[in-house]
């Protein structure tokens, strides 16, 4: 559990920071890793190079003064007296504080420490490199059982083991092993290692800055481009969600229209049985009485009957002639907005002959013909809404652009009524409203006993796309 926090903590975190601290990690091993590497060879280099010129310095002294090694295997006095001079108070003797000579079976033959003089240690792993012909060195304190006198002295040392060629062979027939003062080497290689170690971190920083500034950049591009498309998905969800709720909005509006149409076949056979129908058959019953079959009729009596029944016939062609007017709309295809609002109004009208006050915008924008159908229909209704049952009181229609959406208002000073009674299968209202949110507008209703307000809005632009 606490490996799977620690988990979703680093996961939490940017690829920018996740790259500071790994790669920082990184960098910073691999710079220990590699100014370690430099050091040592740079330590080693320079201790080989600096040994290796001491050691020729001290075999050019040291070698006109020893016998032939190979014939030879002890020192004679004045060997041994000139060695102890030339260590002594010679050249050398500032600069070695120590010297050896070896046999090759682990004998001193010849060390300052006269005590060591004839003694045989078992040869150290640095002795029998020599032997094969190598030199040795190494820098640092002595760890040789019997180096105890150079321990002694806590000075920097450098150790050289070199050996000592037979001039016509080549053969190693001894070893020369001595300390030499290493204060300045000390110093000198402090300061390359200084130097390679501040080499080494600044090359290690500057790659990792570059590196930072690349890994920086291209997280803060991730970023905004994980935020644009975090948003972009919300975007999409949310028209997703738009789409789908049109989507049922518009099964259930092309389900109410169906019912809408059954329901206005049945109101218009309603009308015409109820108006015309009754009315041309009560001319029919009349064509056959008895007053205009019976010759006994007088003309008076037969001309005030055909006068009832061509009364009754006007009547009812009066009523077609509504009820056609109603269905048919006039040509508002090509109109402009104003010219529908206009007609509309004006027909109601001519047919309830109350006056009705329009008030416009004074901008106009196109709109498609199944929207300019959608308003002639909503002021047509409304209007007549407001006559039916709000007695025609102070009619008036507002027209007006809100935020790219047309508005139109249908306004009356009627007794008002309750919009939650209005019934879901009515032809009126109900109608209207899923004309309307079918077109993806707004339909809204405001009555109180001062009068009623229907209003309704379409969105141009989309009526442009369309």
């Amino acid at each position: 559990m606490q490996l799977r926090a620690i988990l979703d903590r680093w996961n939490d975190q940017s690829l920018a920071r996740q790259f500071l601290l790994a790669g920082g990690l990184v960098a910073f091993a691999a710079m220990l890793l590699v100014g370690a590497y430099v050091t040592s060879v740079i330590e080693a280099t320079v201790t080989r190079n600096s040994a290796a010129s001491t050691a020729l310095y001290v075999d050019s002294i040291i070698a006109p003064l020893l016998p032939d090694m190979k014939t030879n295997q002890t020192l004679d006095d004045v060997t041994t007296r000139a060695l102890d001079e030339t260590f002594g108070q010679g050249a050398l003797g500032g600069q070695v504080i120590s010297f050896k000579l070896w046999r090759r079976d682990g004998t001193v033959l010849y060390a300052t420490d006269k005590s060591m003089i004839g003694q045989k240690y078992g040869p150290s792993d640095n002795l029998r490199t020599a032997f094969s012909g190598q030199m040795v060195a190494r820098f640092g304190p002595a760890e040789d059982p019997e180096s105890n006198f150079e321990r002694s002295t806590g000075l920097p040392l450098l150790e050289i083991y070199n050996p000592i060629l037979q001039p016509w062979s080549g053969e190693v027939v001894a070893v020369s092993e001595f300390y030499e003062v290493a204060g300045d080497f000390q110093r000198s290689l402090y300061q390359a290692q200084l130097r390679s170690w501040g080499a080494v971190a600044g090359v290690t920083l500057a790659f990792f800055l570059i590196l930072s500034a690349i890994v920086f950049r291209g997280s803060r591009t991730i970023d905004h481009q994980r935020q644009a498309l975090t948003q972009r998905v919300a975007e999409l969800s949310d028209l997703l969600s738009q789409n789908e709720a049109l989507h049922a909005r518009a099964q259930r509006a092309s389900r109410r229209a169906t019912a809408l149409n059954e329901s206005y076949l049945r109101r218009l056979g309603a009308d015409l049985h109820d108006g015309p129908a009754q009315l041309v058959a009560y001319a029919a019953l009349r064509v056959d009485s008895r007053l205009l079959t019976d010759p006994a009729t007088s003309p008076t009596a037969r001309e005030e009957e055909v006068t009832t029944i061509k009364a009754r016939l006007d009547e009812a062609m009066d009523e077609i002639r509504s009820i056609c007017s109603g269905l048919v709309l006039p040509q508002i295809e090509t109109a402009e907005l104003p010219d529908v609002l206009r007609r509309a109004v004006n027909a109601h009208r001519q047919r309830t002959g109350v006056d009705v006050a329009l008030k416009m915008s004074s901008r106009s924008r196109p709109l498609s013909p199944s929207a300019k159908i959608c308003i002639y229909r909503f002021v047509q209704e409304a209007l007549n809404n407001g006559f039916r049952h709000g007695r025609g009181l102070d009619q008036s229609v507002r027209q007006s652009f809100d935020n790219g959406n047309v508005v139109v208002e249908v306004a009356d000073r009627g007794p008002g009524f309750d919009p939650q009674r209005i019934r879901p299968e009515g032809l009126g209202l109900a109608g209207l409203r899923e004309r309307i949110e079918s077109l993806g507008g707004a339909f809204a209703i405001t009555s109180s006993k001062d009068g009623t307000t229907v209003r309704m809005s379409l969105n141009t632009h989309e009526m442009e796309q369309a």
